[in-house]
């Protein structure tokens, strides 16, 4: 087989599997309570063969944490997650976190990671406190002008105006619908770390300085628009049953065990093995072929019908990377022969079993990394044979290797260690296009500015190789044309072509147009906040008027890589819920919802900032309703929404989150 056949192969397969598994790319601005809090259960019971920490629970019930983040302007936001607890009615309060835990929150905006499957006492639980520790943070702030890193001296605690000096702990209410525990049955609990609430951001100081309010919400459903990721090592396999069953081990977490979990397959799960690829029972089969407690990683879907995990691909061995050396996850920004740099990456340093090391995770802005023929290169969701040659520029990419730090730029030797190519999404200016071909005005891919990546090489020729102003998009056959407009945004995800392959320049399994992209708005005003942010605010409708925009230090509405200035719309901005039936990949989409629920949950939050607190709904209406009652004691700090952007500054949302100085 020829490199052509060969690429045009591997981009037919990955299109398939990015199908499947990059259903509903657009992020979430936040989430809010939906859905119902227990069913019939798919976790494993602990058993004496198992290496679970918590002993069974008689009577007991599994609550599924799972966290996930809402963007904000950061390619790094790592802090330790100290602790979760979750409070019953009656007052009990039971810890579901074990130890300690280092979490990059830039890292959750595509997907869900199931935090904990840890079982809990029968009973209604009103309330959940998590708290994060600041104190060896590592943030870093993306401005037009480039990455800025916030020294943990200059993260300011939003309730005392000083450095933080201690764990910060915020507070989750959702009396409406508690999260329901009850003997042998599964429960959900849905956290979303919102970052663009949660933070101001101050560049005009030098240094710059970061004020942190956390602010988060919760669900009694996993997010429907994002991958779920489950992480640990295995215990047993049920190759006629189609499912395997792992102690939670979430993150790079590389000892602890967070419950228990299983795991469903069907015929079209892809497995990659210790480098070997299969799909349905025969990957089921080699699973069953490794030892016990080899790590495993899932990437899949929840159904809150069955209460049930099914995985669209899994890793097992060394096919999941960082199981052991050094790991760099990062964007290919250029390419020279077997040397690949990568920007905005994160370095995972693995601790060992006795380490009690809390830095194994580190943002770096560039890495060099030298690949060779004993490079291992898989693509996450592929089961066909790849190369070095699949690795090219825009790529987002995880290598595993040697790792040196001597130097001014760190640099890993992955030429006997591994490559995993992740879906990548990038964003562009609609210019034209042709049955299963775009070409657009290139904004962004893989998280880094079209401007900072260096397209040499890329082409079957040099006059052939990428230009960002003209980017080449191949998308679905069965994608309309009429959903793209001239000069406006587009999103789509999949794979970069392989090396000196384009065009096209790349694969997309994903494509939203203008019309279905996500429209988040920002709208935010320095303390003590307005009183007079709402002229309307009643079941239907929540509108804020242009006073008080143009009074707000920042009002912004953001679709795609285009920035509206929500100030200059003479009748304000009107927030409408859209139906919870709608599905916001049901037109303009070429994927359809993550779940077999259908739809995007509606979900509405109101954030207390003194208290530190947050109350969650399901409806607009209850959400409006305590709103106008908090209003009478409270002014107005900050409003976030998302939804779909129509005519006359009207934001069709299905997430809407307000935060409140009282």
């Amino acid at each position: 087989m020829n490199g052509a056949q060969h690429a045009a192969r591997a981009r037919s397969s990955r299109a398939l599997v990015g199908k499947r598994l990059m259903r509903g790319l657009s992020v979430l601005v936040m989430l809010a309570l939906a859905g119902c809090g227990s069913g019939s259960g798919s976790m494993a019971a602990p058993g004496p063969s198992t290496s679970s920490k918590q002993s069974v629970c008689s009577g007991c019930g599994t609550a599924m944490v799972s966290l996930t983040d809402a963007p904000g302007d950061f390619v790094s936001y790592i802090v330790k997650v100290d602790s979760l607890s979750l409070t019953r009615a009656d007052g009990t309060v039971v810890q579901t976190v074990p130890t300690a835990t280092q979490v990059d929150f830039t890292q959750l905006v595509n997907l869900s990671e199931i935090l904990t499957a840890y079982q809990l006492p029968p009973g209604e639980y009103t309330s959940a406190q998590l708290t994060l520790d600041y104190r060896k943070a590592d943030i870093v702030v993306s401005t037009a002008s480039g990455n800025v890193t916030v020294p943990t001296a200059d993260l300011i605690d939003g309730a005392t105006g000083s450095a933080i000096s201690a764990p910060i702990t915020v507070t989750l209410s959702f009396p409406k619908n508690p999260l329901v525990i009850t003997d042998g049955t599964i429960s959900n609990l849905a956290l979303d770390f919102n970052l663009a609430a949660s933070n101001t951001v101050n560049l005009s100081s030098s240094p710059p300085t970061v004020t942190v309010d956390p602010v988060l919400s919760a669900s009694l459903a996993p997010a429907t628009s994002k991958p779920i990721h489950v992480r640990g090592p295995l215990l047993s396999v049920s190759a006629g049953g189609g499912d395997y069953v792992v102690n939670v081990r979430p993150f790079e977490d590389p000892n602890d065990d967070f419950g228990q979990m299983t795991v469903y397959t069907t015929a079209s799960t892809t497995f990659l093995v210790n480098g070997t690829g299969y799909t349905g029972t025969a990957g089921l089969t080699a699973l069953a072929a490794l030892p016990a407690n080899t790590l495993t990683t899932a990437y899949g879907t929840w159904s809150t019908t069955s209460q049930t995990f099914t995985a669209t691909t899994v890793n097992a061995g060394s096919s999941v990377t960082g199981v052991s050396g050094n790991s760099v996850t990062g964007t290919v920004a250029a390419r020279n022969a077997d040397t690949v740099t990568l920007d905005n990456a994160l370095v995972f340093m693995p601790q060992t079993a006795d380490s009690n090391a809390d830095d194994d995770m580190h943002f770096q802005q560039q890495v060099t990394v030298t690949v060779g023929s004993g490079t291992t290169v898989s693509a996450q969701g592929e089961t066909g044979t790849l190369g070095i040659g699949d690795i090219s520029v825009g790529q987002r990419v995880r290598f595993t290797g040697t790792l040196n730090t001597s130097g001014s730029t760190p640099a890993l030797d992955a030429t006997s260690g591994t490559a995993l190519l992740e879906p990548t999404s990038g964003t562009g200016l609609y210019t034209s296009g042709s049955p299963g071909s775009i070409t657009i005005n290139l904004q962004t891919l893989g998280h880094v500015p079209a401007s900072g990546l260096d397209f040499t090489g890329t082409g079957t020729s040099a006059a052939l190789d990428a230009v960002a102003s003209s980017y080449i998009v191949q998308i679905p056959s069965a994608f309309s044309l009429s959903a793209f407009a001239s000069g406006l945004p587009v999103e789509f995800s999949g794979f970069v072509m392989p090396y000196g392959a384009a065009p096209p320049d790349f694969s997309a399994s994903t494509v939203v147009a203008y019309g279905q992209a996500k429209a988040r708005l920002f709208a935010t005003w320095n303390a003590p906040g307005t009183a007079t942010a709402f002229t309307a605010l009643t079941s239907t409708e929540l509108v804020i008027g242009q006073p008080a925009l143009q009074a707000a230090t920042h009002h912004v509405i953001r679709i795609a890589d285009t920035t509206l200035d929500a100030s200059t719309l003479s009748t304000g901005v009107t927030l409408v819920p859209v139906s919870a039936t709608s599905s916001a990949s049901a037109s303009g989409s070429s994927s359809s919802s993550s779940t077999d629920d259908g739809g995007e949950d509606q979900a509405f939050a109101i954030a207390h900032q003194a208290s530190r607190s947050v109350d969650t709904f399901h409806t607009f209406s209850d959400f409006t309703t305590a709103l106008n009652t908090d209003l009478s004691n409270a002014s107005v700090l900050g409003v976030f929404a998302e939804g779909t952007y129509g005519a006359n500054g009207t934001v069709t949302v299905h997430r809407v989150f307000v935060v409140l100085n009282d």
